[in-house]
């Protein structure tokens, strides 16, 4: 590929994340992708400790358009270190804090918010622009506000928008609490919340849509707007993964001190399990259920080479920890002010009573005072 291919390589990105949603073809093939995204981290091969390498290619090069143009998310921000302020061959380390998501994940989501012509649509996490650029090709800029709690992000946005002519509003605001503009259509966060803050849905005007994921899951839930003040919906069958709003520069910090604490300690409380030990990241839908039923725990897992022995912990920001074994021997060690292993079997229990729904058979129901979740025989219900 060289400078002027660009085009040829959009067309072609079109090709593949639009056929399910032909309408966005255009908007994709149209939109230079690669000047919203000039540089950005790409995690060091083999590390262990969340450590990036920037990668910034000449503009037009042919490793530029393979990644700007691919089906893939690219990060930009590692902690409080953005890529375009990285000096050449720069170093970052942490959890990735922005990104110009995967263009058929933005795509797909967009769809379903079935924004019609003249309605206003809200972006929320401007990222590097790019669904905020697709919206205002397809709807015009003065229909699209996007917003971001990052002032650079915004600012690079903005301007590399401006570079070929869109210019959607696009604000720096803390997407939690009082947006820019009284009333939206459409409401649209590649980043994930929980719970759905009570200024969207005050927002939100009757027959409005609201598509988002709830923050520490990979559940998508889409829901409508009715005229009665309550938004009602579900969760998609198809999981999508966003970083989680924050208010400061940098997420704060993993449970490390605990972990310490939790790797190898013997606990206050030590007895077998009930059942076998999961595999959290296997069985992912327990995970999200206790995530939904006990939000803010902390999850690591390691398997011991050796002996083949799998290890889970679970990790509260309170202190309270647990580890479970398994092996010849299965065994669960907590400590602390509650028993977070107690809860992931009575998590478990319960959906093993409800059958194991699908999670995308949960319904959703939102208002602006609180929200939940519930079950398909609606007995169980998760603040949302």
């Amino acid at each position: 590929m060289n400078a002027f291919s660009w085009t040829e390589a959009a067309e072609a990105l079109a090709d593949e994340v639009t056929v399910t949603a032909p309408a966005w073809h255009e908007a994709v093939r149209a939109t230079p992708r690669h000047r919203l995204v000039p540089r950005w981290w790409r995690r060091v091969p083999g590390s262990v400790a969340r450590e990036w390498e920037v990668v910034a290619p000449p503009e037009g090069s042919a490793e530029q358009l393979r990644a700007a143009y691919g089906d893939d998310t690219l990060v930009t921000r590692v902690g409080a270190a953005h890529a375009d302020h990285a000096a050449p061959g720069g170093r970052g380390r942490g959890e990735p804090t922005s990104s110009s998501t995967l263009p058929g994940l933005v795509v797909a989501m967009a769809e379903r918010l079935q924004v019609q012509p003249g309605q206003r649509v809200l972006d929320v996490g401007t990222g590097s622009g790019y669904s905020a650029a697709l919206f205002a090709h397809r709807f015009g800029d003065d229909a699209v506000t996007s917003v971001d709690v990052d002032p650079y992000v915004v600012e690079a946005a903005r301007a590399r928008l401006a570079g070929f002519g869109r210019t959607p509003r696009v604000e720096a605001v803390d997407a939690t609490g009082e947006l820019p503009e009284p009333e939206y259509d459409r409401i649209m966060a590649t980043v994930s919340v929980r719970p759905v803050p009570a200024s969207w849905l005050r927002a939100l005007r009757p027959g409005g849509r609201l598509v988002t994921t709830l923050a520490h899951t990979a559940l998508l839930i889409e829901a409508e707007m009715g005229a009665d003040g309550v938004a009602r919906g579900g969760v998609r069958p198809d999981p999508a993964t966003f970083m989680e709003t924050r208010q400061a520069a940098d997420y704060p910090a993993k449970l490390d001190g605990v972990f310490r604490a939790a790797r190898t300690g013997e606990g206050e409380e030590v007895r077998p399990p009930v059942g076998p030990v999961p595999d959290l990241w296997r069985e992912w839908p327990l995970r999200w259920l206790y995530e939904l039923d006990t939000p803010g725990v902390e999850t690591r897992a390691a398997t011991y080479p050796e002996d083949g022995r799998r290890v889970v912990w679970l990790l509260a920001p309170d202190g309270s920890w647990a580890r479970a074994e398994d092996g010849t021997s299965p065994v669960v060690h907590q400590s602390g002010s509650r028993r977070l292993w107690d809860g992931l079997e009575r998590v478990r229990a319960k959906w093993d009573e409800k059958n194991r729904f699908p999670l995308h058979a949960m319904r959703v129901e939102l208002t602006a005072d609180g929200g939940h979740l519930l079950s398909p025989d609606d007995a169980w219900r998760f603040p949302a």
